[in-house]
């Protein structure tokens, strides 16, 4: 049987991100524990990254390499947060919402690497994409692998409502991803239409977390429900505060290239609005761009957004979005890890990455 052909652009890859990417879970956890958000489960997101690096192992050594490229980069980490804050905060006493906190990291994980490919983007979390570095093949099949890793450890937990959860959340977020590729260069997007495709691609996945959390804490099916009311619309206003830094964040802090959205022809919502309420120069140069994926025209697209006031009405959204995550949790027991929930409701508007 002959040696099996390693793509040139592979190996030197392999080679470039072997210093870089060995055990840096670490460092994210480092950078985890000075937030204040998750001071209260440090201990738990220890536990989480330990799982995470055990259930990585493949005898494949390409997928590992990819697979710890991708997770080492770090980020905020908010969903497997989720589960764990939501967990303790209904008094739960146990190691389950580990296994699940890994669990929903992977899958969201997975979909990073697919997204990329799709996106053809070329920087995430201030350094070059998976795909960028070891090509589109390898970044979709090890984004397959981590799929099927993770439902291969949600089955040992051996419940089916945790089946449940997350299959029709890997299910909807598959279909948010298809609406959303419909949704491309095509300027009459509504609102509506747009909304639907952030509860399904983005949110969908945050309130799977958090009724997770509640779930392997024992609590009632009100609370479960309430809990992925938070999840839900926390994810909303995360994804609405993308949506603005795309336009008025700053590259460094944000970690990929500002106007991506408006190169891959994304209609976001600071552009649907703008395409419903701005003038007629306005809404021309607009649909002009997202037909044409036109980025030479960020500058005049970013002017028109900004003095519009579409970045205020999205930002406005946004911080609807937070104040229903925040109800939706009112009802649960005062404790440090409530608090941290409310925290994070602030943090995904105030926020510049």
């Amino acid at each position: 049987m002959g040696r099996a052909f390693v793509p040139c652009r592979i190996i030197a890859a392999l080679v470039k991100t072997q210093r870089h990417c060995r055990f840096a879970l670490s460092a994210a956890t480092q950078h985890a524990q000075q937030n204040t958000i998750v001071q209260s489960i440090a201990p738990d997101m220890e536990a989480v990254n330990t799982v995470i690096r055990q259930r990585l192992h493949s005898d494949v050594p390409l997928v590992n390499q990819i697979a710890e490229y991708i997770i080492s980069a770090g980020g905020k980490r908010i969903r497997p947060v989720l589960v764990l804050l939501l967990a303790n905060a209904y008094g739960y006493r146990g190691a389950a919402h580990h296994e699940l906190a890994s669990v929903v990291e992977f899958i969201h994980t997975a979909t990073l690497l697919h997204d990329d490919v799709v996106d053809e983007s070329s920087m995430r979390r201030g350094r070059q994409t998976a795909n960028a570095l070891f090509g589109n093949a390898a970044s979709v099949l090890v984004g397959d692998f981590l799929y099927s890793r993770a439902f291969q450890m949600m089955v040992t937990l051996d419940n089916m409502r945790v089946m449940r959860i997350l299959s029709d959340a890997t299910n909807v977020i598959a279909e948010g991803e298809v609406l959303q590729l419909l949704n491309m260069h095509d300027p009459d997007v509504t609102e509506a239409s747009y909304l639907l495709v952030i509860r399904s691609k983005t949110a969908k996945l945050f309130e799977a977390a958090a009724e997770l959390g509640a779930l392997v804490a024992g609590a009632n099916d009100a609370q479960i429900a309430a809990a992925g009311e938070y999840g839900r619309s926390l994810g909303t206003a995360f994804q609405l505060i993308d949506d603005v830094l795309d336009y008025a964040g700053d590259a460094a802090e944000i970690g990929k290239n500002l106007g991506d959205d408006l190169r891959e022809g994304k209609p976001t919502l600071p552009l649907i609005w703008l395409m419903e309420h701005g003038t007629p120069q306005q809404r021309e140069l607009v649909r002009s761009c997202i037909e044409q994926g036109d980025e030479e025209q960020f500058d005049a697209v970013l002017a028109a957004v900004t003095s519009s006031g579409a970045l205020t009405y999205t930002r406005t959204q946004a911080e609807q979005a937070a104040r229903r995550a925040k109800e939706a949790i009112a009802d649960l027991p005062d404790s440090v890890y409530k608090d941290s929930l409310l925290q994070l409701c602030s943090f995904a508007v105030d926020r510049n990455h």
